[in-house]
């Protein structure tokens, strides 16, 4: 029992870490366009993360809890080892200013740890293939869906002057933004949620049958809130600064696109990193300008950072699983 309390709490912290680094999807780019300060900003997302628990189901923290990995094989350590592989990723991410997918995080670290157990057969790989194809659709969509809205956009105020636009979308992108981050609470927090409802199945503290108590899913949205409240300011100013420069305009687009794309994938329970959608959802806006206005040798950094986050969490589970098998041993 207190073993299972230390991983809950290790889920926390994850979960924290999680609204650290992925503040910066959520407010990075109404930071960039000074709609909001920045303290205005994560308050702001903040409350929308929360707000997206009475709103959305646990579509996402079931495919989690279940559709990843075989749930029989599943015991504390695995469970353990999955979220410290996936905390030490993030951090030291984060302290970089990497944007990185959270969600990949936390899916390599405990498939990981998963096989070092019982092996490749561990995974489900159903749910596993989704999350594979969501890396490289997720930011395509992200991409496209910012282009049309971005030109579809443009035509219908195409008569209007620039500065009159720009003090429109400044408002608008309040709506965007608020969209945004209730996309972000509806898909990422429940990464954390199907973490603790494992924990809790596993200890055979839910009966015979999977399901999310509620206090499972008050508690991972308000520390996730807590986490984008904080900030991870490294990331927010290569997501919103770095990446390409944009007007409220841009913002709005992005935000949209980005939006509408995670809430769609939350509504069919796949977990999709919010970190690669907002940034194809970004790169797509700044390509309206052209090519040339994308600051390619930022993205390619972050490409590296997404390919590498799912292979490196689970080699960190997986050293974690042997040092925690060998440290039981000598208990």
């Amino acid at each position: 029992m207190h073993f299972a309390i230390i991983i809950i709490t290790l889920a926390l912290v994850f979960d924290f870490y999680n609204g650290m680094n992925d503040a910066a999807n959520s407010i990075a780019t109404i930071v960039s366009t000074r709609v909001l300060t920045p303290m205005q900003a994560v308050v702001w997302a903040a409350v929308f993360n929360f707000l997206a628990a009475f709103i959305f189901g646990v579509s996402v923290a079931t495919t989690v809890g279940k559709g990843i990995v075989d749930v029989s094989i599943v015991n504390n350590v695995v469970i353990f080892s999955g979220l410290v592989g996936a905390i030490i990723f993030t951090a030291t991410c984060t302290h970089f200013g990497l944007p990185i997918s959270v969600s990949h995080a936390i899916i390599g670290g405990y498939g990981g740890a998963a096989i070092v157990k019982a092996g490749f057969h561990a995974l489900v790989l159903s749910g596993f293939m989704k999350v594979l194809v969501f890396i490289f659709l997720a930011p395509i969509l992200g991409f496209i869906m910012a282009m049309v809205f971005s030109v579809v956009t443009m035509w219908v105020v195409r008569n209007r002057s620039p500065r009159g636009v720009d003090k429109y979308f400044r408002k608008f992108q309040l709506i965007s933004s608020a969209l945004f981050s209730l996309s972000h609470g509806s898909n990422d927090a429940q990464k954390t949620i199907g973490m603790i409802a494992v924990v809790l199945f596993t200890n055979g503290l839910l009966g015979s049958s999977f399901y999310v108590p509620y206090w499972v899913i008050l508690s991972s949205y308000t520390v996730i809130a807590l986490g984008t409240m904080v900030g991870g300011w490294k990331v927010i100013k290569t997501l919103g600064m770095r990446v390409t420069k944009l007007s409220p305009f841009g913002g709005f687009s992005a935000e949209t696109s980005a939006g509408v794309t995670i809430i769609f994938a939350s509504l069919l329970g796949i977990p999709v990193s919010t970190t690669h959608t907002i940034t194809g959802s970004i790169i797509g806006v700044g390509s309206i300008k052209g090519f040339s206005a994308v600051r390619w040798g930022v993205a390619k950094n972050i490409l590296w950072a997404w390919l590498l986050t799912m292979p490196l969490s689970a080699v960190f589970s997986m050293l974690t699983y042997y040092v925690s098998l060998e440290i039981i041993k000598l208990i």
